[in-house]
């Protein structure tokens, strides 16, 4: 029997395939990790007895007036329109609900044309990014940051740079941001609320990073962008307000996702919103367009489109996420341990006793109790913390905290 011919040539990866895709496939997100790792414990020794506080999964129910949507669409509409193709951008009566939402809360000119549908915030961020991946571009974040902004930005053509984090209050270093700031910094992307603190900038900072940036431009000679993700723009408490920020600083583009406020991750609808007042605005739009092409962009799907144009306005009930914030911070802060009270979002960032947060994450998962080491945010010292879980299980978790401070501490003041 003859072989193939190929079937005895010992293959060559390195040649085959792209090591730095193979690298980000292979070595998975801590998040992923222990997310995976949780549901392959639960069938070990029960899902009651894993504590898992390691993925952002929103779980409260999706409002009733957008699984009404969803139904009426699908059951009382044409379904070619609501299956069919739309614009690249997105379906004009969606995104003039969006525009008129934004015109409302923000009382800015916002127009249908400054608004493109993507699949979520993540691709709107990469469109973003790619549109301004010039040669030696350089793009800034500020600790503690979302982990994937660096692929996002790296694997773009982008440098990454991190501006150190204020870990007293989680605001921003204006020192350090400065020190960063070069000719080929083209943007800096701002969360707001944290992802991973739950902090919201206030006012003053973003008003003194209007200002840094504004005279930065001005001697390097071109804008410095903010780019802002705002996923939990509307998961806030105590009266917290999140600014919207192309008001305090015009060269301000929006990244935004219906996946936390609307429980629908795995629906996938977001957008990037990009106002007159950008400068450029028209060849920024044109560019982040063309980005999204190389993504395989073709449109947003179009039945999540039309849920947000009849959804566009509708906010969850977030007594469940405010409890759980509530019961954690008081009990964990009494136990001990430091933690920036959060405003915002559905997540804790508490310092890790013992100094790191891998050794303290891995004695916790000793327990089943799953949390998030710090090291990928850009704050190695810190732990996160997802409240986005049932009462139960923050009510289980409690015990077991106390008892790894307790553990931890004597060996502090052994030390």
């Amino acid at each position: 029997m003859l072989s193939h011919p190929q079937a005895n040539i010992e293959k060559d990866w390195f040649h085959m395939i792209s090591n730095a895709m193979y690298s980000l496939g292979a070595k998975r997100s801590c998040i992923r990790e222990l997310f995976e790792y949780g549901i392959q414990q639960a069938k070990v020794v029960g899902k009651e007895n894993v504590m898992d506080f390691s993925i952002g999964n929103p779980s409260i129910p999706t409002p009733d007036a957008v699984t009404d949507a969803f139904d009426q669409l699908v059951q009382s509409e044409d379904t070619i329109a609501v299956h069919g193709y739309t614009p690249a951008a997105g379906d004009f009566d969606a995104r003039k609900a969006v525009a008129d939402n934004l015109t409302r809360r923000a009382r800015a000119e916002i127009r249908p044309d400054n608004i493109y549908f993507t699949c979520g915030a993540a691709p709107a961020l990469i469109s973003t990014i790619r549109a301004l991946a010039v040669e030696d571009a350089e793009i800034m974040v500020i600790a503690p940051y979302f982990p994937e902004y660096r692929p996002f930005i790296e694997m773009n053509g982008c440098k990454f740079v991190a501006v150190p984090p204020d870990t007293r209050a989680f605001q921003i270093r204006f020192d350090e941001l400065e020190k960063r700031i070069t000719p080929h910094t083209q943007a800096l992307i701002v969360n707001s609320p944290n992802n991973p603190s739950g902090v919201v900038y206030t006012v003053e900072t973003l008003q003194r990073l209007a200002e840094v940036l504004t005279r930065k431009s001005k001697e390097i000679g071109h804008p410095i962008y903010i780019i802002a993700d705002e996923p939990y723009r509307e998961l806030v408490y105590d009266g917290a307000d999140v600014p919207y920020l192309p008001n305090i600083y015009p060269d301000t583009m929006i990244c935004y996702s219906y996946s936390k406020i609307l429980s629908l991750p795995g629906e996938r609808i977001g957008y990037v919103c990009v106002p007159d007042v950008v400068t450029d605005s028209k060849d920024l739009f044109a560019a982040i367009a063309g980005a999204s092409r190389t993504l395989g962009h073709v449109c947003a799907p179009s039945l999540q489109q039309k849920v947000i144009a009849r959804c566009v306005d509708v906010r969850p009930d977030l007594a469940a996420y405010d409890r759980n914030r509530m019961t954690l911070y008081n009990a964990l802060t009494s136990y001990g341990y430091r933690c920036i009270k959060p405003d915002g979002a559905f997540y804790l960032f508490v310092e890790a006793p013992g100094g790191s947060s891998r050794a303290f994450s891995d004695q916790a998962k000793e327990r089943n109790l799953l949390i998030v080491p710090g090291d990928d945010f850009g704050c190695p010292e810190f732990f996160r913390l997802c409240t986005c879980v049932s009462s139960d299980m923050v009510q289980k978790s409690l015990p077991v905290f106390r008892d790894l401070i307790t553990a931890v501490q004597p060996q502090r003041q052994a030390v």
